[in-house]
């Protein structure tokens, strides 16, 4: 099976509370998206480019600054100023 953009898309099963599908249901009604698959399929796509965005701010906090700073100085013979 192959969407109108030419992905291939398999099908799932869900489960979800009653106020997810009602908000589902709700979307769809108000023609937000043409269906429920829709619906999640955009769900899915907005978490998907918010981890992504969110990767790096992710990566960067495990750094140690004074190491950073430190390897940054390293054989420059000048000392950052405090902050």
């Amino acid at each position: 099976m192959f969407c109108h953009t030419n992905c291939a898309v398999q099908k799932v099963a869900a489960t979800l509370d009653r106020k997810a599908v009602a908000d589902l249901d709700r979307w769809v009604k108000e023609g937000k998206y043409p269906n429920r698959s829709r619906a999640l399929q955009s769900a899915v796509n907005l978490l998907s480019e918010r981890e992504k965005k969110t990767r790096l701010v992710r990566e960067l906090a495990k750094l140690d600054p004074n190491e950073e700073k430190r390897l940054a100085e390293e054989g420059l013979g000048d000392i950052w100023p405090e902050y």
